[in-house]
């Protein structure tokens, strides 16, 4: 089973998983859903506060037999355990933290769907995850109790009633975890909206449940091009063999593949971390494309890293890496009608004679404006 790309001792990892758990169902059927299951399927003991289990209960665990045999001993300590097994620190109150960051739901005008930029809508497929990270912005849908339900229709008539949305995002939950025939069900209604000429798919399924990519799912998928799959690796342990081959697949078969991190105090919060990721991503085929500041959404204040921080990070990594391999490092706020960039102040003055351009030492670059030739 998995084997990380960036090996250690595998006599600390949790034991792989039996053979059938190559089927992505049975998967789906075993997840891990509580501390106490993880601690018996790891065989490590672990610290537990008693607030850990309280924080599962509010914010919902899963995680599936695949990542969680990515974890390494000491679990505490481990990338992949941090980001999907309950923190007491999650029940920490602050003011600023809401279950809503982006003010998706007044943004909702028909159930299912979210609308918050001109050209672009969001459609909320599912609520259900193969793993809930713990600092998702939108846990109050993935840990809700009662399933989610699509009404396919009034998204699509919606849809022909703002031809200026061209560009649709599936998201959840995660789109993934479907079967083929939903997921091909709703490809299908998109696609008989003239207006909209982008169809983009939201996904940690190649992270977390890589087996999930099957010929047969990417043969469907192909046929309703231009389709693009941005997904979420945070750290380079999750590169590993079985998520290259789900990449690999997707883009074999014409999907563009990009991904979006998001910025996590103890887990990527170094230039090392990043470049390995950002590098690694690359050779599997996948554009890193952004860098996200944390989302101010309730039980993430001990993940969160500065602006500042965030910035140097990634303009250490311009310095280190080539271009394509860079993030965008961005954050998203409610009042927006888009994405932020937060980059360093490259332009220092500006004349109409030249631009002055300070870079990553420090050092002050001229470049002349184009000027009328006699």
């Amino acid at each position: 089973m998995p084997q990380s790309e960036n090996p250690v001792d595998s006599s600390s990892s949790i034991p792989p998983v039996a053979e059938d758990f190559a089927d992505w169902r049975v998967q789906m059927a075993n997840l891990v859903d509580s501390p106490g299951a993880l601690e018996a399927r790891s065989g490590h003991a672990i610290q537990w506060s008693s607030h850990c289990d309280v924080a599962g209960r509010r914010f919902g665990m899963l995680v599936t037999p695949y990542y969680a045999s990515l974890m390494k001993a000491p679990l505490e300590q481990d990338p992949i355990f941090k980001m999907c097994v309950p923190d007491a620190r999650e029940l920490t109150p602050a003011s600023w933290l809401t279950a809503d960051p982006l003010g998706e739901e007044p943004q909702s005008p028909v159930p299912g769907l979210v609308h918050r930029y001109r050209n672009r809508a969001l459609i909320l497929v599912t609520s259900r995850c193969a793993v809930h990270c713990r600092y998702c912005m939108r846990k109050r849908k993935t840990s809700e109790e009662r399933p989610y339900e699509l009404d396919l229709t009034r998204v699509c008539d919606y849809l022909r009633e703002h031809p200026e949305v061209d560009d649709v995002i599936l998201s959840g939950g995660d789109p993934l975890t479907l079967d083929d025939f939903v997921i091909e069900t709703v490809l299908t209604a998109i696609r008989t909206v003239p207006s909209v000429r982008i169809v983009r798919i939201g996904t940690r399924v190649p992270v977390v449940l890589p087996m999930r990519i099957t010929d047969a799912l990417c043969s469907m998928l192909r046929r309703f091009h231009p389709l693009y799959i941005n997904t979420h690796f945070n750290h380079p342990a999750e590169l590993t063999s079985e998520a290259r081959v789900a990449c690999e697949k997707l883009a074999d078969v014409g999907i563009p593949m990009g991904n979006q991190s998001v910025l996590l105090r103890g887990i990527n919060d170094s230039v090392d971390v990043l470049a390995a990721l950002c590098s690694g991503l690359l050779a599997m085929r996948v554009r890193p494309y952004y860098l996200h500041q944390c989302d101010l959404v309730e039980g993430v204040e001990h993940f969160r890293v500065s602006t500042a921080k965030g910035m140097d990070l990634v303009a250490a990594l311009r310095c280190r890496l080539g271009g394509l391999a860079v993030p965008v490092f961005a954050v998203d706020l409610p009042g927006s009608d888009c994405k932020i960039p937060l980059q360093q102040p490259y332009v220092t003055a500006q004349t109409d004679c030249a631009t002055v351009l300070r870079n990553k030492n420090g050092v002050d670059l001229r470049y002349p404006e184009p000027r009328e030739l006699s």
